[in-house]
């Protein structure tokens, strides 16, 4: 299973021009591969295989005077942008076509040097390096310091280092993990948790547990309301904008590290703590287009179930979706009947059938764990879900037992 590992970076003024110039060559090349597919498509002739891109693109454009610049950056940056594009346009096909799953992805588009986000890509072949002190050492960049919160647990495929919309540089290492290793790490268990995923609650457990909502984005409303009035009093192109825009942008970074590392706490905790898990398959994007919008995407339900489900499949647990039509908060988790739909407004309820006191979220967890069926396959048959994606993680404990994880 690949995973990715993500660090800080804290290049010097030298550095960080070196990089400005990879993320401008990467994305060059990239508009070239755009545009020469779209003149290809207007003349009607069959689109240009890769390698007469990177031929005419990249070897022969490094040789005129109008692309000289590319070759003061690694040519496996430079390759590794024309793979992103020709990515770009299988996706785009296979969309076409419906062979690729989720939402329809459009053309490729050309990247503006504008952009907030920038990344480039070195592989083995770029033959980039961790130095005995520590220190990233990437081609024509040289060697960038690093704050490692962890010892990388193999040896790097590949690395990507990011610039996101506030400035910060981080180090993306692709790593090949162990399965038996991984699944030693996590202790011997035979729990069976159900969750119920809520607003007033983040999560309430079958076993009667409720974990409060953070709501890192109400909380932050304010400053963010401050900072947004700020940036649209400046004027636009000047610089103080520019410093404006930035404020805004660390402001909501701030939200969106703080969730993503509460998610990261939650989802490794009940995975190590439970051999089953089971959740509710909530339609997320049809929740985002209510009143609850904001609240909804505060949350971030999907990104913490994602997390659940990579883990599960990376430490041998076993997470299983319910149907989203599941009558959960309806049916009594004691005798089974259905009492029928309630408002949200009604957090107890009483059963017409057996008499018994429900607390709405609770009653729901146990159903889910009832519908999931997790008694009889948790322990004997694991469920495992597709291939995997690598996902990113963030630098940090994650609530894992401690090891060898210091750098």
């Amino acid at each position: 299973m690949q995973l990715r590992y993500a660090f800080r970076l804290y290049p010097d003024a030298a550095q960080q021009a070196a990089l400005a110039r990879a993320f401008g060559c990467a994305r060059v090349v990239f508009n070239d591969v755009v545009r020469a597919r779209e003149d290809a498509r207007k003349a009607g002739q069959p689109f240009p295989t890769a390698g007469q891109l990177s031929r005419k693109l990249i070897t022969e454009a490094k040789q005129t005077a109008e692309r000289s610049w590319l070759g003061e950056v690694c040519a496996v940056v430079l390759q590794q942008s024309l793979r992103d594009a020709e990515k770009a346009y299988r996706n785009f096909f296979a969309s076409l076509k419906g062979t690729r799953r989720g939402p329809k992805v459009g053309a490729p588009r050309l990247k503006s040097r504008k952009d907030t986000r920038q990344s480039i890509r070195f592989t083995c072949n770029a033959r980039w390096s961790i130095t005995d002190s520590g220190r990233l050492s990437l081609p024509k960049i040289g060697a960038v310091k690093v704050k490692w919160s962890r010892t990388l647990p193999a040896a790097p495929t590949s690395v990507t280092v990011i610039k996101d919309a506030v400035g910060r540089f981080f180090a993306s290492f692709v790593i090949d993990t162990d399965p038996a290793a991984d699944q030693a790490r996590m202790p011997e268990t035979d729990r069976i948790i159900g969750i119920d995923l809520g607003l007033t609650h983040f999560a309430v457990l079958s076993d009667g547990t409720k974990i409060d909502s953070p709501r890192f984005l109400r909380r932050a409303e304010k400053k963010l309301r401050k900072t947004q009035r700020e940036l649209s009093r400046k004027q636009k192109g000047s610089r103080n904008r520019a410093k404006a825009r930035l404020k805004v942008a660390r402001a909501h970074a701030k939200v969106a590290d703080a969730r993503r590392e509460f998610h990261h706490q939650l989802s490794t905790k009940l995975i190590s703590e439970n051999q089953g898990i089971a959740v509710e398959d909530l339609s997320v994007a049809g929740l985002a287009r209510t009143k609850l919008a904001k609240s909804v995407h505060d949350a971030g339900w999907s990104s913490f179930v994602n997390m659940l489900e990579y883990k599960a499949a990376r430490y041998g647990r076993t997470l299983v979706r319910i149907g989203r039509f599941t009558p959960t908060s309806q049916t009594c988790s004691t005798c089974g009947a259905v009492d029928g739909p309630k408002p949200l407004g009604v957090r107890e309820w009483t059963c017409t059938a057996c008499g018994t006191v429900h607390d709405r979220d609770t009653n729901a967890a146990i159903n889910i764990k009832t519908a999931a069926g997790l008694a009889v396959s948790a322990c004997g048959a694991p469920i495992r879900p597709g291939a995997i994606p690598a996902q990113r993680e963030e630098a940090g404990s994650h609530g894992l037992p401690a090891g060898n994880r210091a750098a």
